[in-house]
């Protein structure tokens, strides 16, 4: 039996109570099967009537309001071998809801999860938002996930700390019906100013999912001197760090200075078996900065266009 979960005063993750059979153990497009069995689990636990997820071209997506969300995966490749994947990092790509507008954008899921909520207080939306969002990336990841490596899942702070307690839950439900595993996924959380300084209710959620065989990730971009990043750094001891490739164009950082702050960090990383993730590197430029620190994962347009121009070549 499913335990399913309905939002009320109290906002916690749903258990499992049986064990769950998978829905779903290979092949290259999502069934419809999985698709009706999560409309039924969303129209169940929201509103009757509330079937978010269709499927065309293969390809899953849901809807939320008037958006349209689905997924785009970015390799994250091994920098001294970039044939090599180390895993894929999930991407929401939303178009509206409208069948006269045509134009699709991409966003980190951070972005989008922050942009689309008006009400920063509003815990349910988010979370809502943020199961849906979820549960379409796993499907459309069915047919990458022979692939092997981390799926990196962006989780907004605010379901951390909307969510009490047992995080994590919920989704490995999700994961279970679909035949995978929560060792093979990364939760990954942005991190800015603000939340680098709620450590324990942060905290707190992440020791939850890694309870549940979670990796952990914690996203900080370009930023290196937040107020207490440091120290969530230390106590979270993420399995994964994720840092942006120096700008070129801009003056932020002295080659100095930035290769100071990111030796500081896989120091950090390295007392844990940690990793730093490099992202967002474009240009041959960019690459210098790959070289100078020595770090091993990478994900950019520049190592997927390598990619691209290596097979047209075989």
């Amino acid at each position: 039996m499913l335990t399913t979960h309905r939002f009320d005063g109290t906002i916690s993750e749903s258990t499992l109570t049986s064990p769950i059979q998978p829905l779903w153990y290979g092949g290259k497009v999502p069934p419809q099967q999985l698709v009706h069995y999560f409309n039924d689990r969303f129209e169940n636990e929201h509103l009757p009537g509330y079937r978010p997820f269709i499927v065309e071209n293969g390809l899953v997506s849901g809807i939320f309001g008037p958006f349209r969300i689905s997924s785009a995966f970015s390799p994250i490749r091994h920098a001294s071998n970039h044939e090599v994947l180390a895993g894929h990092i999930a991407q929401v790509t939303v178009t509206p809801d409208d069948n006269y507008l045509q134009q699709t954008q991409s966003f980190p899921s951070g972005t989008l999860l922050t942009d689309v909520i008006a009400r920063p207080a509003d815990f349910q939306s988010i979370i809502s938002l943020d199961r849906l969002n979820r549960t379409v990336h796993m499907l459309n990841y069915l047919s990458l996930s022979h692939l092997g490596g981390a799926l990196f899942l962006d989780v907004d702070p605010r379901h951390v700390l909307g969510v009490e307690q047992n995080h994590g839950a919920y989704f490995e439900e999700i994961i279970l019906k679909c035949g995978l595993l929560t060792k093979n996924i990364t939760i990954s959380l942005p991190i800015n100013s603000f939340y680098a300084l709620h450590h324990e209710q942060l905290l707190h959620g992440l020791n939850n999912y890694r309870q549940h065989g979670y990796q952990i990730a914690l996203n900080i971009g370009s930023l290196f001197t937040a107020p207490g990043l440091q120290s969530l750094i230390d106590r979270a001891s993420p399995d994964y760090l994720r840092i942006k490739a120096p700008d070129n164009k801009s003056n932020d950082f002295s080659p100095e200075t930035w290769l100071k702050a990111v030796k500081t960090l896989q120091q950090n990383q390295s007392t844990h078996n940690g990793q730093i993730v490099l992202e967002q590197v474009v240009d041959k430029k960019q690459v210098n900065w790959v070289d100078l620190a020595k770090v091993n994962l990478v994900q950019g347009k520049y190592y997927d266009k390598l990619e691209t121009d290596h097979l047209r070549c075989l």
